[in-house]
């Protein structure tokens, strides 16, 4: 019976790694931790039968405990109760697949009590990603990614040696506006950048893939993920969204993965490494399926992608300046307070103003957060 955490258990992903446990049966869940939706977590406790359940606020909590008071359960809070669940004794794997750089300091613990961490929290790799690594490498951890194109580079690169890795292709479904100019997107509402063509993902995260930043995000956190320099990541535009990412070698062979798009298969591929389950779902039909197309991705329309290779460049605190300024700009899109077009203005703004820390502390990386937050306020 494998044990696992998840931090993040009433989002996306892990109500789909729930649906993975569920479906088959040898994985005993210890641990959740959620933020607002005391509702579905009451559902999940009622399920699952947690040993530790975490809550961001006390207030929430405390609701959390009246509502499963006949259940053996013990109900935690703030960042305190977060470590706890991610610290379990008997838990092998921690999914981290809470949203925010809210993240971090779990996954640190986390790998300092030796678990190891099923990754889907991009925050914690692309500002502490120099802390990370090593941490992990020093703890004989496994960082096993469950992003989708970071499970397709993992699984293309599985009985290779990795020096023989030239580059990575990670590949765009290009999101609702592929093709689109900027003008055309002038007067985007949020109703349309939440229609993804292929995936069903969080409100943020969906935006993120419209504006290509999430993309952005996915090239930094691959340098670390993999040990490579940017220049040997190339974004691929590929909306059928079936090469989920391809990894091409010293002598010109390409590996790729390929399949439907269900986040299901990463999830389930990270929690039984290196083994792999039957997993139902569609499978892609080479019969029926008409055509592969890949373009270059519109740097100049979404440039998002262009601030995000140069902030993976630079390294030191400027992909925290990225991450946050993006995080609060599409906050606010989505609170309907600023244009679309004004979320890679405000990334831009805001990198350029910093002044870069070389090699920072968490402490670092989380007081620039707040700093940026208190600029794009003070602004926007």
């Amino acid at each position: 019976m494998k044990k696992i955490a998840i931090l993040g258990s009433t989002g996306s992903i892990g109500t789909q790694t729930l649906e993975v446990v569920r479906e088959n049966g040898d994985i005993q869940v210890l641990g959740l931790a959620a933020g607002n939706n005391i509702k579905l977590l009451e559902a999940q406790i009622r399920e699952f039968h947690p040993k530790v359940v975490a809550v961001w606020a006390e207030e929430k909590a405390k609701e959390l405990r009246d509502n499963v008071r006949d259940m053996d359960v013990k109900i935690v809070s703030g960042m305190e109760g977060l470590i706890e669940v991610s610290v379990l004794e008997e838990t092998e794997i921690l999914v981290t697949a809470i949203v925010g750089m809210i993240g971090i300091r779990p996954t640190i613990e986390a790998i300092k009590a030796g678990k190891n961490i099923a990754l889907a929290n991009k925050e914690t790799l692309v500002t502490a990603g120099h802390i990370i690594m090593p941490l992990a490498k020093e703890h004989h951890v496994a960082i096993l990614p469950v992003d989708s194109e970071h499970s397709a580079i993992f699984q293309s690169l599985q009985g290779s040696e990795r020096g023989a890795l030239h580059k990575i292709l990670l590949t765009a479904s290009g999101g609702p506006f592929r093709g689109k100019t900027k003008e055309e997107l002038a007067d985007i509402q949020v109703e349309d950048a939440l229609k993804h063509p292929n995936w069903e993902m969080g409100r943020k995260i969906t935006i993120d893939s419209s504006t290509l930043v999430n993309k952005g995000l996915e090239v930094i956190e691959a340098k670390w993920l993999f040990d490579v320099d940017i220049d040997q990541i190339e974004v691929v535009v590929h909306p059928q969204s079936i090469i989920h990412s391809m990894v091409e070698y010293v002598d010109g062979a390409i590996i790729a993965e390929l399949g439907t798009p269900d986040m299901k298969l990463p999830i389930q591929y990270a929690l039984y490494y290196p083994e792999r389950r039957y997993l139902p779902g569609e499978r892609v039909n080479f019969a029926t399926l008409s055509q592969l197309t890949f373009e270059k991705p519109d740097l100049e329309t979404f440039y998002g992608l262009q601030l995000a290779m140069e902030a993976g460049k630079k390294g030191g605190s400027l992909p925290t300046v990225f991450n946050a300024a993006n995080e609060l700009a599409v906050s606010k899109f989505l609170n309907r307070k600023i244009q679309y077009l004004e979320i890679p203005e405000i990334i831009e703004a805001c990198m350029k103003q910093h002044k870069n820390i070389a090699c920072p502390t968490v402490d670092e990386i989380l007081s620039t957060e707040q700093e940026v937050y208190e600029q794009i306020e003070s602004r926007w």
